[in-house]
């Protein structure tokens, strides 16, 4: 008999939708849930008030993304100023708290540099790039490109989210405005650019939302940026060069989040059968294997591949209403964190 997840351990071993939807707020408490959802061997159990916390003193409107660090700890970021950062450990208790003053926090990741992890952020709003320190210290900040003659007084810079590669070089997803990819030095010098507005060339995004860097091969690292209004991921090389093509029909993808041989991403908006618009409250979550096929959508429908070819993409259980970004534990449970849900902390998905 197939052994569960729990059983083999014990045993030993927007920004086109941003602005179309930019603060439609509906308050709701969130409440405890003990549903299964998922699909195969990435089944998991919702606990929906986990992160729950006194909106008084904590308060949240998005909560945008999340990353684990070498100390269990998780850190969620949030655009709401009071605190842009809150530190849970994985039972869902608060360790801690602290604030840039951000109004648009949007991009949280999380990189190790001989031993000491920093946290790189963007801001939505302003339109800052920032490095700082797990306590929130900001120890660098990358220039605005319209300040260093890297695009024109009318190109819009709207970053979302940041990668750091295997030599400290920096990637800024500017999702939210022209739509490039910005390459930097591991010290915020500008290197290039890659990418643009377009719907129809390949080598192009529409809401370039996410970068991250994928070693899944580990002699040869490359970038996988979300193209979310062409319901896809792209991969490039490490210097920008356009390799191929990811598409999942009817998911409107957030960031790509690797663990182990598996991308994770949470689906901010999805479709209905007929219509191929995006919709509000339709979101669920989809992994992707080391072959970057889809092996689970909790929330979603059972991923079906007909002579290669995936079938669309449908929010199945209404768990989610946008799910901006996953963070994977050590344990390989899931926390999801969402946009334009209510206010709500991040869900807990317990593997089983």
């Amino acid at each position: 008999m197939k052994q569960t997840r729990r059983e083999f351990l014990a045993t030993g071993s927007t920004t086109l939708i941003a602005k179309a939807f930019p603060f439609y707020i509906i308050k709701a408490k969130p409440k405890l849930s003990d549903e299964i959802t998922g699909h195969g061997d990435f089944r998991y159990r919702v606990h929906q008030g986990w992160g729950v916390l006194d909106s008084g003193k904590y308060p949240v409107n998005n909560c945008h993304e999340m990353v684990q660090t070498r100390s269990r700890r998780l850190f969620m970021l949030t655009d709401e100023p009071k605190n842009n950062i809150l530190i849970y450990d994985p039972s869902g208790k608060l360790l801690d708290h602290w604030t840039l003053n951000l109004k648009g926090a949007h991009g949280l990741t999380l990189h190790d540099e001989g031993g000491e992890e920093f946290l790189y952020i963007t801001d939505i709003s302003s339109g800052r790039v920032i490095k700082s320190t797990l306590s929130g210290k900001i120890v660098m900040e990358l220039k605005n490109p319209r300040s260093e003659g890297i695009y024109d007084e009318f190109s819009k810079f709207i970053p979302t989210e940041t990668a750091v590669g295997p030599n400290g070089g920096i990637y800024v997803a500017d999702g939210y405005g022209s739509q490039f990819i910005l390459r930097y030095d591991a010290k915020g010098k500008f290197i290039s650019k890659f990418g643009g507005d377009s719907f129809l060339q390949e080598a192009k995004f529409k809401q370039a939302h996410g970068v991250a860097i994928d070693y899944r091969d580990k002699s040869n690292p490359t970038l996988i940026c979300t193209a979310r209004m062409k319901n896809a991921f792209k991969r490039f090389t490490l210097e920008g060069k356009y390799l191929e093509t990811y598409y999942l029909p009817g998911a409107y993808v957030s960031r790509p989040v690797f663990d182990g041989d598996n991308l994770y991403s949470g689906i901010c908006f999805g479709m209905t059968p007929g219509d191929y618009n995006p919709k509000l409250n339709r979101g669920f979550v989809t992994i992707l294997d080391k072959n970057n096929k889809v092996v689970s959508n909790p929330g979603g429908n059972a991923p079906v591949y007909r002579e290669g070819k995936l079938d669309l993409l449908l929010q199945e259980q209404p768990v989610f209403k946008h799910c901006h970004d996953v963070c994977v534990d050590n344990d390989k449970n899931l926390y999801v964190c969402q946009w334009n849900a209510g206010g709500v902390y991040p869900y807990k998905l317990e593997r089983v």
